[in-house]
Formats: C-alpha cells, sequence, structure tokens
C-alpha cells in the first residue's frame, strides 16, 4: 500500500505527525510511506526512518502536484486539512482523510473565553482518529525527533558537557511569548547554567535577557543554530523551559521535562507536550498559566500586542511553585 501523509507547516506541527508515521510503517505491512511539507521543514522530516519518500513544497503549487500524481497513492491521510490540502486530494483522486481542526469550536471558545467548549482529547489523538479507517491503533510510544548526523558547531560543544537547562525564548506571536523581565524572574531560579533558543529574530531579546541575569552563567545561541542543532541541545538538556513553540514538542520528543508557559493561547486547544505512557518527565512537567482569566483565551493563535494592553495572561503567571 502506497501513502502520502500531509502536513505542510510549521515545526510543532510536523514534530506531532511522528506517532502517526511510525504506526502506519510499522502497522501496515509492505507500506510505502510518503510525506509532503514545505521546502523549509525539511530538516524535521529528512531522517525519520519511517518515511521512504519525501516530498518538498516550494513555490510552484502545480508543479508539485503534477509530481505527486506519477506516485499514483492508494491512500491520502491529510493532517493539515485547508483550501490547499483539498486542491490536492482532489488532483491525487486517491482515497483519503483528513483531520478534525475544530475550527468551530476552537471559535467558540476564543468568543466566549471559556475552555468547556473544547473537548478533551490532543491533537496527536485527533491526528489517529484519522487514519482509524487504516487500522492504526496508537502505540503510546510518543513522539519522535531524528537528527541523523548533524551535530553542534565545535565552538558550542563546550556548554554542553555540564548540566544545563534548555530555554526557548522565541514565539510566533508576542502574546505568546512572556516579557523579558518576568522570564528571567523564573529563570532566576534555576541552579544550573542556561542556553537561550531561538530564531535570529529573538538574539536582542536573548541578550537583554542574559543582561538580566547577570547572576547566571548564560550562552544567548538564538540564531546561531538550526532547528536541528536546536533539538541536539534539547536533547541534553535536564529541563527544558519553554513558551507555547515547536521546540516544546521536540523537548517531548526526547522526553525531558518541561516547563511550559501558555500567555493567550490555552493547553486545551490540544497542542500541550505529549509524552509517551509512562513518561517520568511527564510527572516532573509543569504547565504556567494563568487560569480562569475573563479575557483568555483571546486568539487561537495569538497577536503582536495584547488586545485589552494589560497582558496579564502572562504578567501573573505565578512562579512560587516552581522548581528549576
Amino acid at each position: 500500500m502506497k501513502l502520502l501523509v500531509v502536513r505542510f507547516s510549521s515545526i510543532g506541527d510536523i514534530v506531532l505527525t511522528s506517532p502517526i508515521l511510525r504506526c502506519i510503517k510499522e502497522q501496515i505491512k509492505g507500506a510505502e510511506l510518503h510525506f509532503a511539507t514545505k521546502l523549509q521543514y525539511k530538516s524535521i522530516a529528512e531522517f525519520n526512518p519511517h518515511i521512504d519518500k519525501l516530498h518538498l513544497l516550494s513555490d510552484n503549487f502545480k508543479e508539485f502536484i503534477h509530481q505527486l500524481k506519477q506516485e499514483k497513492f492508494d491512500f491520502v491521510v491529510d493532517l493539515h486539512h485547508n483550501l490547499r490540502t483539498f486542491r490536492l486530494k482532489a488532483a491525487l483522486g486517491a482515497k483519503s482523510k483528513s483531520f478534525e481542526k475544530l475550527n468551530f469550536q476552537k471559535w467558540l471558545t476564543v468568543r466566549t473565553c471559556n475552555k468547556k467548549h473544547m473537548p478533551d482529547i490532543h491533537i496527536v489523538d485527533r491526528y489517529m482518529n484519522t487514519v482509524k479507517t487504516l487500522g492504526i491503533v496508537n502505540d503510546n510510544k510518543g513522539l519522535e525527533y531524528y537528527c541523523g548526523e548533524i551535530a553542534l558547531p565545535e565552538e558550542y560543544v563546550y556548554i554542553t558537557q555540564k548540566p544545563y537547562h534548555a530555554v526557548a525564548i522565541g514565539g510566533t506571536y508576542f502574546t505568546k511569548r512572556m516579557p523579558v523581565n518576568k522570564l528571567a524572574e523564573l529563570l532566576n531560579k534555576s541552579s544550573l547554567p542556561l542556553i537561550l533558543l531561538g530564531g535570529s529574530e529573538d538574539f536582542e531579546r536573548g541578550e537583554e535577557l542574559t543582561n538580566l541575569l547577570k547572576d547566571k552563567i548564560t550562552y544567548n545561541l538564538c540564531g546561531k543554530l538550526s532547528i536541528t542543532q536546536s533539538a541536539l541541545i534539547i536533547k541534553d538538556c535536564q529541563k527544558l523551559v519553554t513558551h507555547d513553540t515547536g521546540l516544546m514538542h521536540i523537548g517531548a520528543a526526547f522526553d525531558k521535562p518541561i516547563i511550559s508557559i501558555w500567555g493567550n493561547t490555552i493547553p486545551e486547544f490540544g497542542m500541550t507536550p505529549y509524552f509517551p505512557k509512562g513518561s517520568k518527565a511527564a510527572k516532573q512537567s509543569k504547565i504556567l498559566e494563568v487560569e480562569n482569566l475573563y479575557c483568555r483565551p483571546c486568539s487561537k493563535l495569538g497577536f503582536d500586542h495584547c488586545p485589552k494592553g494589560h497582558f496579564k495572561c502572562m504578567r501573573d503567571i505565578d512562579f512560587s511553585h516552581v522548581e528549576l
């Protein structure tokens, strides 16, 4: 059976597909498994041993569809479920199944600021429901991230020789990022050196944070590592502190204790760290949020400013019960 799994973006969402890829490959005898994603996310999937062939979308969607049509797939698993994948499935003409995005429930949750509208189900389990028709069952082994032969730049290897905490300081939207002074308050609890991770857009924020943490050994590697090199830092850390980002899911893939920080988004959207069954790291992990805040969630994604102007969802988080 020749199958295509589609998830175009983004980092965390692609990492969250890893249990489905593994279960398909291991549970369907003789399955030939292809995976389609955007070119910019190639590194997240290229070393996954369960993928037989990787298809990368750049700018030309028509040409991309043409290439996929040559493969003559038996089944398409759509884990993205948008207009683009609708066009893709229609063009391929194979049997297909799309996962439930729960857009109405999310919209209602945001409009009412009431999380009761969301079902108690993680997005990985919704992904799994998509492949039930193929006889696939969840093996409960959690997420995976494969680094291949990628290595850290030599100048940074020495900082990983002793125990440390990794800190993913970025976030796609302002309302998903804790203010620097508040984050410094949390990180000052750390008894270990800190390695800051993020994109080049997070570098100045990392410098500001480093200055506030003047009594801590802090390395600002924002913008200096690839996604997979950042994954290597997370793989060997003692604990990961992170916002609701893709690096959070990479931390879960390595079964690391995670302190996850939630601002305008909420865990009930189904994107919390997804650990393997029986994980010790899961028991050591914490979710930091302001529960029952009248204006939260204000968005299923985020904003470039707090719509209310007070940013209480981040500024009022309590750290008194957190150990680092």
